[in-house]
């Protein structure tokens, strides 16, 4: 009996051998990395590879076949399921049952095995069956084909297993039609980034847009090219920045008309956008267009962080003047020269409930830093919209920018917590307040010689007279005093009435010839001792009226004497 196997199944399998060697090349070796090798050193590897072999950039002869390997390599190791099919088979699509070799293994080829003990076999190995090419000192390699039918028994399925080895399907009880694949199978593309949120219009609207946090986007395509260089750049920038933006993708072709509204349709190549904040309040996409590496692509994202905090000179900065009503306010004092990226951060996503700055200072022994209290830096002090003053945190140490983050965002939230408490708090003592009106009954009581200052808010409407008593209600109950020049000098240095300008304009006159006719309501800061007074007709904001009445009392306004003594009916 001739036990020579046909021609046809040494062809195949010489082949077969030329596929497998072809499979076996080791991406561990075309990146250049260990086998025990980090993500992050793989990911190095691969950056520095991709960028000496892009086409674009290199046009010798076998770079855009190496930029090939090098992707190839870069996809199989950057996954971790693959990357361990991989270590264990040979192949990271894995095949339970086959044990492939890697690069060296067993004299430099590969060995396959079908099953297992008492399953169908399909082995060759060195030194067993002679090649074909005649050179002297070559290998050889042999194979059987174990059964129920014992050895050399072919009844397991021979179709079956070239079948599944080639990828193809038998077609007229043959299997050479389907090397490559399967017939009608569909093609594996990666059809998304793997490892950066996956963005639609409703995240984007509800997550990104005018949320106060800086976002790195690609807009791509599945079928561009070079996808994976892309996001690989964007995940170590994310990485970096980890706490400061956050990464996301865009599929236009899912999302086409959304791509279509906000411009970023990517055409020939994917493209790279950073939500930013630094034109307006609100946010907006801007390209990058610079070198794709991460270094470049940094150093543009920080550029594009929020800068919702004001940069202030603490030695000349009252803070009087700088109430805003309802909000809170918070300053960082560092020793940087420009405002800190964390503090940026935060300005970004806490610029609609508080009110920011952060400042320059020597050291703790600046004067100013003395004053309100600081013994380390950096440091951060907050002021409730009653103007109550608290060191928030001293001597501030970031280990990371993430949880530097999460820190000081839990601080704040807490500070935002009890200014609201003292917000609620100050309104009710407020609507309990009453700002008494000044008649002549009551004028020797309210703005007597024995008063300092009195502060009288003058009125011509019913609507005029509301906004006064809502505004010195609401400052009245501020700690405000004037700078003492003994210590006998009383606290309570400050009174606050109201007065109808209709019916006592003879009052008025005593101050101003005209009576202040013009204005519907103003305010007058009468000195009762001296018979000097000062006036004031802006706008009746409470940080306006805060600002006026503080420098009435720190002497920073000049005074004029009365024209006459002003008599109340």
């Amino acid at each position: 009996m001739d036990t020579r196997l046909p021609l046809w199944i040494l062809l195949s399998v010489s082949l077969f051998v030329l596929i497998l060697e072809a499979k076996t090349i080791d991406p561990y070796k075309i990146l250049g990395v260990e086998r025990n090798a980090s993500q992050r050193e793989i990911q190095k590897a691969f950056h520095k590879l991709s960028l000496q072999y892009h086409p674009d950039k290199n046009k010798n002869k076998g770079a855009q076949e190496r930029f090939a390997e090098i992707n190839n390599a870069y996809e199989i190791l950057s996954d971790e399921e693959k990357r361990k099919n991989y270590d264990m088979y040979g192949d990271e699509k894995g095949s339970p049952g086959f044990d492939a070799g890697y690069s060296g293994d067993n004299g430099g080829y590969t060995y396959f095995k079908s099953g297992g003990p008492g399953h169908d076999q399909f082995n060759f190995r060195p030194g067993e069956w002679q090649s074909t090419d005649g050179q002297a000192g070559s290998k050889s390699f042999s194979f059987s084909f174990g059964g129920s039918g014992g050895p050399g028994s072919f009844d397991f399925g021979i179709d079956d297993i070239f079948a599944n080895f080639f990828g193809g399907e038998r077609k007229g009880g043959g299997w050479f039609g389907g090397f490559g694949g399967s017939t009608g199978s569909k093609s594996t593309t990666r059809s998304s980034p793997k490892s950066i949120r996956t963005i639609n219009s409703q995240a984007f609207q509800k997550e990104i847009a005018d949320q106060g946090i800086t976002w790195l986007l690609l807009s791509y395509t599945p079928s561009l090219k070079e996808n994976q260089h892309f996001e690989s750049i964007i995940e170590e920038v994310a990485s970096s920045l980890g706490g400061a933006l956050k990464a996301g993708s865009i599929n236009c072709d899912t999302e086409l008309s959304f791509c279509k509204d906000l411009g970023i349709y990517p055409r020939r190549a994917a493209r790279v956008f950073v939500y930013s904040y630094i034109a307006s309040d609100r946010g907006s996409l801007v390209e990058y267009s610079g070198d794709l590496d991460a270094k470049s692509l940094k150093s543009f994202c920080q550029e594009h962080l929020p800068r919702f905090s004001k940069r202030v000179d603490l030695s000349h900065f009252e803070f009087f003047s700088a109430t805003v009503e309802k909000l809170p306010r918070v300053m960082l004092l560092s020793t940087k020269k420009d405002t800190p990226v964390i503090w940026r951060v935060l300005s970004g996503l806490y610029r609609k409930r508080f009110v920011l700055y952060d400042s320059e200072v020597r050291d703790v022994t600046d004067p100013a830093v003395k004053r309100l209290g600081v013994d380390a830096l950096p440091a951060i002090v907050g002021w409730l919209s009653n103007g109550e003053k608290h060191i928030l945190k001293t001597g501030i140490s970031v280990k990371d920018l993430k949880s530097a983050v999460h820190d000081l965002s839990n601080l704040l939230d807490s500070f935002e917590k009890k200014n609201k408490k003292a917000g609620a708090k100050k309104a009710q003592t407020a609507s309990e307040k009453h700002i008494p009106l000044l008649t002549g009954s009551s004028f020797n009581a309210l703005c007597g010689e024995s008063t300092p200052v009195c502060i009288i808010g003058a009125y011509r409407s019913s609507r005029a007279r509301e906004k006064l008593e809502s505004v010195l209600s609401m400052v009245s109950q501020k700690s405000l005093s004037r700078r003492k020049i003994s210590a006998f000098d009383s606290r309570d240095s400050i009174s606050y009435t109201l007065l109808d300008a209709t019916k006592q304009a003879a009052f008025l006159n005593a101050f101003d010839k005209g009576g202040f006719k013009s204005a519907d309501k103003l305010l007058v800061a009468y000195k009762p001792r001296k018979r000097k007074f000062a006036a004031y007709v802006g706008d009746m904001t409470t940080e306006e009226v805060e600002g006026f009445i503080s420098s009435v009392l720190n002497g920073d306004i000049q005074f004029k004497e009365t024209r006459q003594k002003p008599i109340l009916k």
